[in-house]
């Protein structure tokens, strides 16, 4: 079982990001893409990773607009996994968006 954030954890994590709201129970970040098939460039990279991270975010696709919600259910808020995770978004919204 993972540690939970506090919100003043989760808020000192967040201002380290991009875009992120939140606090202990979810942490959330919404991107506009320039076209639909970018933003699920987007989605498909991130969901290789958290794959690769066993830690899978709750994802709403919405024409060019992908929200992208973080939170550690089984320990029932936000832990470090949440804020490791947002940083690897944030990595791949910055490449897809440069990309064009």
């Amino acid at each position: 079982m993972a540690q939970l954030l506090d919100d003043a954890a989760v808020g000192k994590a967040l201002a380290q990001l991009t875009g992120w709201i939140g606090d202990q129970e979810v942490i959330v970040r919404t991107v506009e893409f320039p076209s639909f098939p970018a933003g699920v460039v987007a989605v498909v990279d991130v969901a290789k990773i958290a794959e690769e991270l066993d830690h899978h975010p709750d994802i709403d696709i919405r024409w060019r607009t992908v929200t992208f919600r973080l939170t550690t259910h089984s320990d029932g808020g936000v832990t470090e996994r949440d804020i490791t995770l947002a940083g690897h978004i944030d990595e791949i919204v910055a490449r897809v968006l440069d990309q064009g």
